[in-house]
């Protein structure tokens, strides 16, 4: 298995998805523990410390699949907030888990159906920290 790249959460999106960990059935194992295994990796930092280029809650990025070269504009959401919108990807999809927390440059491979796809970040359009929106 692919070293997993360094990932930078805020400390307000890890205390929002604990409490979201918490709340939820069980029903999705895998990708719940997916998710927990991506926080506990993370470094968890201030939202007025994070760096901008990093994917956080509600950030834009477009990103590349690697195996295809086709390039998507994303925004990860809370689960309550994946109606269906394109580009919105839930942080419990296997994708969200994936690009929270990635850096403009980073790549991670995350599970399909089909096996292991590489995810490339091109760029953060949209990140509300840097925005200026600390507590979105």
């Amino acid at each position: 298995m692919p070293t997993q790249p360094a990932i930078i959460v805020s400390s307000l999106d890890y205390e929002r998805l604990a409490a979201w960990m918490e709340r939820l059935p069980a029903q999705d194992k895998a990708t719940l523990t997916a998710l927990e295994a991506e926080l506990e990796r993370a470094e968890v930092v201030e939202p007025e410390s994070i760096p901008a280029g990093i994917i956080t809650m509600n950030s834009t990025a477009r990103v590349r699949i690697e195996q295809s070269g086709e390039e998507k504009l994303l925004t990860l959401v809370y689960p309550n907030q994946a109606d269906g919108t394109a580009g919105h990807v839930s942080i419990l999809a296997p994708i969200g888990a994936a690009l929270l927390g990635l850096a403009e440059g980073q790549s991670i491979d995350w599970p399909t159906l089909a096996g292991q796809t590489r995810l490339t970040v091109l760029e953060v359009i949209y990140q509300p920290e840097a925005a200026g929106e600390l507590h979105r």
